[in-house]
């Protein structure tokens, strides 16, 4: 069974590969709004650099997940000293990544809403009510989850 754990590898590599993508299509963004920048309004500019932000946090929020559910969960990553290593690997548990991601998700969040509110004319009011449901139901998700990480962890 304690073998078993290395049946996660390819999904962390699958991540990766996910990662790629997002890469891909960030660059894709970039290169299709290049030609067109002095044609937009400012508005749309901002529109088109909020959802390059809004990759960039699911970037390294992907990237967080592979590393540290890769060390917590499958076998440690052995960084020679000297070498490159990130300030937070070895730190973070799976109580810690949870509170993270749920951070990413809230600022993911944030910044559809704040997009749905760039375009608000154009946007039908009852969707916009659902976006600020849905983001506040992050945002209160995320609270709880940290009020009861805390919890668990001041009665250890």
């Amino acid at each position: 069974m304690y073998a078993a754990r290395w049946l996660l590898a390819p999904i962390y590599l699958g991540l990766s590969l996910a990662l790629l993508a997002l890469t891909l299509k960030f660059f894709q963004e970039v290169w299709h709004i290049l030609p067109h920048v002095f044609e937009k309004t400012e508005a749309e500019l901002i529109l088109v650099l909020l959802s390059l932000i809004d990759m960039s946090l699911v970037g390294g929020l992907l990237v967080m997940v592979m590393i540290s559910g890769y060390e917590n969960f499958v076998s440690q990553l052995d960084i020679d000293e000297g070498k490159e290593k990130l300030s937070w690997l070895g730190k973070m548990d799976s109580g810690s990544l949870k509170m993270k991601v749920a951070a990413s998700i809230v600022a993911i969040s944030s910044i559809h809403l704040l997009r749905v509110f760039m375009d608000a004319p154009n946007i039908d009011n009852s969707k916009i009510m659902w976006y600020v449901i849905l983001h506040m139901t992050f945002v209160i998700s995320a609270f709880a989850m940290g009020y009861l990480d805390k919890m668990t962890k001041h009665d250890h």
